[in-house]
């Protein structure tokens, strides 16, 4: 087969196939191969008949795109890639991978001379055909060779900049693209709880809220999920008449990347409420047998009877205070992960790599990226001077709205744990100084005190006798 192709591509699924047609539309010819393929008619980019024929129709260095669901398959398509390549070759991991196994493949493949690369997509379908946001990370000897193509291929935000940059060694790429699909998840979540305290609650209805919400989408609130949200509320259906969105079961899904950046912030120790509840707040969704029995034995929320209007003023400023918590908190935890495994980050660029192609492009990221500008060593977005000041004027009204569901009984668990979160960080003084003592009561687990160096235990009173 004639060497004129400029990268083979390995699973050609939906992802696989508009990231071919993306890049054969910006001149980078590709040759796919899957040991199953599905194509629709007439899809024009050529398929190889096996591994073999692929590696040989490209010009070494070859360069390898592997859009292939993560774990054992990635291992598996590696490994038949394996023997036929030689030192230069370079392999992409576009899937979500979990960041440690890039890791390992990065460490596994460098002696024979094989640079790998750990790459996020973000952005869907729509995104891979026409831009998606890209987070390549591995092997720095490989990126000057991919610049060029993910620069032709990606996104460009509105200062026309491409939406990818080299995230940095190991892992890094994977590890951002989960930290981005965790606040992903947060962003999600809140804005359903908003549209359930004034759907549920006040009693708005899905033409009302689409309306409210195109309206936020005008002003800071401006994103790519606060615009579907507005489409999907207007969505009538077809077939009944009636607004889509009442007629879809309401447990939702999950591929498992927000659970990973649940479980991985607590093994850099890193506090990320909101995202937790947010992945909580999926798997009590799909106990829904569970939730209809107790809602006949335990009651309903109760209707919103005070002024509407003012609890919907209250609602978008609660929604974009919870939002930036939302941000602060994936920041965070990419800074801890920075400082842990040495990556070196740089957050600013990270956070450009989000404006465009991606599901969490928002107008808020413009102003992050410039509180890591002004300020790359910036240890939570809520220590910069705009970002304090604009969280501290919706405090009021933040609170207005979680106290609501309080007591309406309607749940706001991200909403919640985010302001829960803001007066946590912002606490001089916390009680975990009890935690300590009780921790040295029953456990002689020791203690430090305010007043004076060293480390102290207690013999407490009534402990022998408790014993």
């Amino acid at each position: 087969m004639e060497k004129q192709y400029a990268l083979g591509l390995l699973g050609m699924g939906v992802m696989g196939r508009s990231l071919a047609l993306n890049l054969e539309r910006h001149s980078y010819r590709v040759i796919g191969y899957d040991p199953t393929p599905v194509l629709p008619t007439g899809f024009p980019v050529k398929l190889a008949t096996s591994v073999e024929q692929l590696v040989t129709a490209l010009e070494p260095p070859r360069v390898f795109l592997m859009m292939i669901p993560a774990g054992p398959p990635v291992d598996l398509a590696i490994a038949s890639l394996r023997p036929h390549l030689a030192p230069g070759d370079v392999i992409i991991d576009g899937g979500n991978s979990f960041f440690s196994d890039t890791e390992r493949r990065v460490k596994e493949l460098m002696p024979d001379g094989l640079h790998f690369i750990g790459m996020g997509v973000s952005g869907g379908e729509s995104g891979a055909l026409w831009g998606p946001s890209l987070m390549p990370g591995g092997a720095p000897e490989a990126w000057e060779t991919l610049k060029p193509m993910f620069e032709a291929i990606a996104a460009r935000a509105d200062d026309g900049q491409p939406c990818v940059t080299y995230i940095g060694r190991g892992g890094s790429g994977h590890f951002v693209k989960m930290v981005h699909n965790g606040i992903e998840y947060g962003d999600m979540q809140l804005i359903a709880e908003i549209y359930d305290l004034l759907h549920r609650g006040a009693g708005l209805s899905n033409g009302e809220l689409a309306a409210r919400f195109a309206h936020w989408n005008e002003g800071p609130l401006r994103s790519y999920l606060i615009e579907i949200t507005a489409s999907i509320l207007a969505r009538m259906d077809e077939e009944t008449g009636q607004h889509l969105v009442e007629l879809i079961l309401d447990e939702a899904a999950q591929k498992g990347t927000g659970k990973w950046t649940s479980q991985t912030a607590l093994d850099v120790g890193a506090a990320i409420p909101t995202i937790n509840a947010a992945v909580e707040a999926r798997l009590i969704s799909s106990i829904r047998e569970e939730r209809l029995a107790a809602s006949a034995k335990l009651g309903q929320a109760a209707p919103f009877t005070g002024d509407v209007k003012r609890l919907v003023a209250a609602a978008e400023q609660a929604l974009y205070a919870s939002k930036l918590i939302s941000y602060a908190q994936g920041m965070s935890l990419l800074r801890m992960a920075s400082m842990g495994y040495n990556w070196g980050l740089d957050y600013a660029a990270i956070v450009r790599v989000w404006r465009a192609g991606c599901i969490i492009r928002a107008a808020l990221l413009d102003d992050i990226a410039a509180a890591f500008q002004r300020d790359p060593e910036l240890p939570n977005l809520l220590m910069d001077d705009i970002f304090a000041q604009a969280v501290l004027e919706r405090q009021a009204a933040w609170r207005d709205v979680v106290q609501t569901g309080a007591g309406l009984g309607i749940p706001l668990p991200a909403t919640g744990a985010s302001l829960a979160y803001f007066d946590a960080y912002r606490s001089a003084r916390l009680p975990a100084n009890l935690i300590q003592a009780q921790r040295d009561y029953f456990g002689a687990h020791t203690y430090q005190r305010r007043d004076k160096p060293g480390v102290f235990h207690t013999q407490w009173e009534n402990e022998v006798a408790s014993t």
